[in-house]
C-alpha cells in the first residue's frame, strides 16, 4: 500500500470510474493484449480484482468519495488510502490521509485541490436534485450530453475536456481530477454494431466499448505527463454487470458478474 501522507498535498491525483465496466472483461482484453494503452499503466499480471461496495453508481461513489474504495478480494482488514475521521475504524492506519471533512473531495479542496469533475452516467447529469448531489462536492463540475451514455463518441469528448483542464489549471495549483467514464454502461450495442436492428447489449459490445474506450486514453497519458512528471491516479469500475448471467439482466443486483470490479492503484 501507498503511503498517502507522502503523497497527498504533493502530487495531482486523477481518479477515473470506468463505469459499468466487468472484471471478467476488462483482463480478458488485456491478456488479449486489445487494451494496449491501459497497459502502459497496469502492472504486467493487468488488472487487480477487488469487490466494490456498491452496487450501482449512486451507492458505489458514496462509498468512493468517503474513502471506501472497492476492496481486495482476499480475507482480511485491508488498510485504506483516504479516510474521513471516524470513530472506531479499523482500515486506517498510519499509511491512509484522513480528512476532517465528510467527504474526501471537500477535504482535498480544503488543503489548497482545485476538485473537478467531469461526468458521465445519469447520476452526474445535474438535470434533477439527485443527479446534483455527486458533482456538487466538486468545486468545478461538467456534464453534457455529448459526455453521457447516448453519445458514441462520449469518451473522447471526455478526454478533450480534461485536456482543457489540465491546461489550463495553473503548474504550482495541485488538481484532484475525477472523470466518470460512460461508454460501457447501457446502450453500448453501437461499439459493436451500430446499425444493430435489436439494439440489444451484449457481453461482446461491453467488450467492444473497452477497446473504444482504450483507444482515447494514450491521448490523456500524454496530457498528464506533459503537465506533471507523476500523477497519482486510481482506476477503477463502480460496478458490474449482468448479461443473463445467473438469470440476471444489468445491476443492483447481487450477483459476481457486479459486485467483482477492476481496479488500479499508482503513479503514473
Amino acid at each position: 500500500m501507498f503511503n498517502m501522507n507522502q503523497i497527498v498535498g504533493k502530487y495531482d491525483i486523477l481518479f477515473i470510474t470506468l463505469d459499468t465496466l466487468r472484471y471478467d472483461v476488462a483482463q480478458q482484453l488485456f491478456k488479449a493484449g486489445k487494451t494496449p494503452n491501459l497497459a502502459k499503466v497496469l502492472p504486467p499480471t493487468g488488472w487487480e480484482k477487488r469487490h466494490t461496495p456498491g452496487s450501482f453508481t449512486y451507492a458505489a461513489h458514496h462509498a468512493f468519495f468517503a474513502g471506501f474504495l472497492p476492496t481486495p478480494t482476499t480475507p482480511g482488514i485491508h488498510p485504506r488510502l483516504f479516510a474521513v475521521k471516524f470513530e472506531g475504524s479499523s482500515t486506517t492506519t498510519e499509511n491512509t490521509y484522513v480528512f476532517n471533512s465528510d467527504n474526501i473531495v471537500s477535504g482535498l479542496a480544503d488543503i489548497g485541490y482545485k476538485t473537478v469533475c467531469i461526468g458521465g452516467v445519469g447520476f452526474f447529469n445535474k438535470l434533477t436534485p439527485l443527479s446534483k448531489v455527486l458533482p456538487n462536492l466538486f468545486q468545478e463540475s461538467y456534464w453534457s450530453r455529448e459526455l453521457g451514455v447516448t453519445d458514441i463518441n462520449s469518451t473522447e469528448n471526455q478526454i478533450n475536456l480534461a485536456q482543457e483542464i489540465l491546461e489550463t489549471t495553473p503548474l504550482n495549483k495541485k488538481l484532484f481530477l475525477f472523470i466518470n467514464i460512460s461508454a460501457f454502461h447501457q446502450p453500448n450495442y453501437f461499439y459493436l454494431d451500430k446499425n444493430k436492428p435489436d439494439k440489444k447489449d451484449t457481453i461482446e459490445s461491453h467488450g467492444a466499448a473497452l477497446e473504444y474506450v482504450d483507444r482515447q486514453l494514450s491521448k490523456l497519458w500524454d496530457i498528464i505527463k506533459k503537465k506533471n512528471n507523476c500523477t497519482f491516479c486510481i482506476l477503477c469500475s463502480d460496478h458490474g454487470t449482468a448479461y443473463g448471467e445467473n438469470g440476471y439482466t444489468g445491476h443492483r443486483v447481487s450477483d459476481e458478474t457486479v459486485w467483482t470490479v477492476p481496479y488500479f492503484e499508482g503513479m503514473i
